[in-house]
């Protein structure tokens, strides 16, 4: 096989960048670099002339609103379209691939951050969502699945013995993988949630937040696996750039008990609850990715209700999801 071109996902071919990404040529190969995070976020017709197939090689953090899985959709649709073979060079999972947890996207808030009706975390490698993708989308693709030698899919990264390298510029730990799918569905109001920091996902916080007040009232909670201490930051990019914000960091004391969307809901209530003219819980709705969640969290009703509301939801992706399982 020859490598004839190089497709990159958001945040380009190493992983570093966190803007669009123009298309350009790899130093190093001479290939042509086609970005799918850019003027385009699938490729044409023209990107994959001459091509006989596409191979699928990017470590996935395990989040239904990372971007990487509908790269990856996006990608199977173009070569279903042009009849090429697809392969995914399955990857584990790293907050690890038996857990499923969160509410399920409405159907009706596809998009790029929502490329299929999934819960927050689905619990699965990107070849078993290939796999689920393929068939429950009717993309067509002639998919071809390498899969992993040895992985045991409740491990945590960590566990399994391979090198960890930041799958993007604020996953710069397990620790920050493991806590993002419940601080970043916040993110999408007016909060931040430490980039621009050292520590991005292990801080929330803005500017009319009273830090001590947060921390106090999100540790009477009792939210399993997590703790908050009061924490006041100044991010030098991204929401709030250069201005001081006041809220908590999140110290993970156990990540087998926590639920992380579960965390994301009691934080966007929290603040909804404390600062109700200030936050601006509309803008959560992309990530969180359910109206009725959503409404609960205006209504006041306690965190723990509401996680009730998606167990049934839950229930029914964990059947529809057994049959695309590869380990």
């Amino acid at each position: 096989m020859t490598l004839a071109a190089v497709f990159s996902p958001e945040h380009g071919l190493d992983g570093v960048l966190d803007r669009k990404v123009a298309s350009g040529v790899d130093a190093r190969t001479a290939l042509p670099v086609y970005s799918l995070y850019g003027e385009v976020m699938r490729p044409t017709p023209a990107m994959l002339r001459g091509l006989d197939a596409l191979v699928f090689d990017v470590q996935d953090a395990g989040v239904r609103f990372y971007t990487y899985i509908s790269t990856m959709a996006y990608a199977m649709e173009a070569a279903a379209a042009a009849g090429l073979d697809f392969y995914v060079l399955d990857r584990p999972n790293p907050i690890g691939a038996e857990r499923v947890q969160g509410p399920l996207l409405d159907n009706d808030l596809r998009s790029f951050t929502g490329y299929f009706p999934l819960p927050v975390r689905y619990g699965m490698t990107a070849g078993e969502l290939a796999q689920l993708f393929n068939r429950e989308n009717h993309i067509g693709a002639k998919l071809h699945v390498i899969a992993m030698q040895g992985y045991r899919r409740g491990d945590w990264y960590d566990q399994t013995g391979l090198r960890w390298i930041n799958p993007s510029p604020n996953l710069r730990s397990l620790t920050e993988t493991i806590l993002y799918p419940g601080v970043a569905m916040v993110e999408g109001a007016n909060v931040s949630v430490g980039r621009g920091t050292a520590t991005p996902f292990e801080l929330m916080g803005a500017p009319w937040i009273d830090a001590a007040q947060l921390a106090d009232y999100l540790n009477a909670r009792q939210i399993a696996g997590v703790r908050f201490s009061p924490a006041s930051f100044t991010p030098d990019e991204n929401r709030y750039v250069g201005k001081l914000c006041h809220g908590v960091r999140i110290a993970l004391e156990d990540r087998d008990t926590l639920d992380s969307p579960a965390l994301g809901i009691e934080l966007a209530a929290a603040l909804h609850r404390l600062y109700p003219r200030d936050f601006k819980l509309a803008g959560t709705l992309g990530m969180i990715g359910s109206r009725r969640v959503l409404q609960a969290i205006e209504q006041d009703r306690d965190p723990r209700d509401i996680a009730a509301l998606w167990q049934d939801a839950l229930r029914d992706f964990e059947t529809r999801r057994a049959r695309y399982l590869l380990y």
